[in-house]
């Protein structure tokens, strides 16, 4: 048992460190390379932030756990929407602007009813896997044309990827290095990947033991201990967010991990894995994760702001959706 616990949290450190060492080798690769500081915003570190999600959702589905991989998926985003943004809200009140009302959350709703509609159908094929992953691509192009628009308006309103690359930033003020070789960050990115590898092999494991154990669905674990454990960069980074009165970076680092994970993460898990999505998340935790991004749609669109009291209410809601998971398990 306590060996299980063991693995499990240094799984969790694991992917944690690995994919901070990953991401920090990364960028200064790119800019040694000289590649334009948008597309390392954009995709290096929109990519390199969502590593322990897509680690141990492959890792998952490859190792025949489905319930893990989309367990984790699935309870990412809920945790993203509900308790992160809600935290994020409780300390700084966000207010949006004109481009965030609609536009990247519209999004995030999209992607979200098409992940509930592909369980619904049973689909999950290789191909399919693909078309989400091009997904991604087509909506990182549209970023890119939307922020060198930004940049020629001497604008502040930024898309969600970029906001990830300012939370980033905000919650490690080292991540651009100098430009002293390609050996460091060589080293840093290949080993962050060796230890990413490792650490899901660990979570995934001991997530299975565990579940086992006790008698309980892997999809169970792959929605609480899983979910939560990967989301915990951007828990960190939009909390920094939030605390240094970066309000709107906060909460375009939630929406566009919440867009990466449905298309990046879960398209991938497809492509690598295919299979139908597990059944027993259509009734109940599919909807709520639905629903929490159509909630956070229709505040932006009729409030244009998250207040302190909104923010407790998201995190009210999450922790009645725990409430939910742990009685049914029981």
């Amino acid at each position: 048992m306590l060996m299980m616990i063991f693995a499990a949290v240094a799984g969790l450190v694991a992917l944690v460190g690995g994919g901070e060492l990953l991401v920090r080798g990364a960028v200064q690769l790119a800019e040694r390379a000289r590649v334009t500081p948008l597309i390392v915003g954009l995709v290096i570190v929109g990519f390199g932030t969502s590593m322990p999600e897509l680690v141990t959702s492959v890792e998952a589905a490859m190792r025949d756990a489905p319930g893990i991989a989309w367990g984790n998926i699935i309870g990412s985003n809920i945790a993203n929407s509900l308790l992160i943004l809600g935290m994020a809200a409780a300390i700084t009140p966000i207010i949006l602007g004109q481009g965030k009302i609609l536009r990247d959350p519209l999004i995030a709703v999209s992607a979200s009813v098409l992940l509930l509609l592909l369980a619904i159908s049973g689909s999950g094929t290789f191909l399919l896997g693909l078309a989400m992953l091009a997904g991604l691509a087509t909506y990182i192009v549209y970023c890119y044309r939307q922020e060198k628009r930004i940049e020629r308006q001497a604008g502040t309103d930024h898309v969600a990827p970029i906001d990830k690359a300012i939370a980033l930033e905000l919650s490690d003020p080292t991540l651009h290095g100098k430009r002293n070789g390609w050996g460091k960050p060589v080293a840093q990115t290949l080993l962050g990947l060796l230890i990413l590898i490792g650490g899901g092999h660990l979570l995934v494991g001991a997530a299975v033991d565990i579940a086992r154990l006790f008698g309980l669905s892997e999809t169970l674990i792959g929605l609480t201990i899983v979910a939560v454990g990967t989301s915990l960069p951007e828990l960190v980074t939009t909390i920094i967010a939030a605390w240094r009165k970066q309000a709107e970076v906060a909460f375009g680092n939630v929406i566009g991990s919440n867009i990466y994970n449905i298309l990046g993460i879960g398209g991938a898990t497809m492509l690598f894995a295919p299979g139908a999505i597990p059944s027993e998340l259509i009734s109940r935790d599919l909807p709520v994760m639905v629903a929490s991004a159509i909630l956070l749609l229709l505040i932006c669109f009729f409030f244009r702001r998250f207040g302190r009291m909104t923010g407790l209410l998201l995190v009210a809601g999450y922790s009645i959706y725990l409430g939910i998971l742990v009685a049914a398990a029981i």
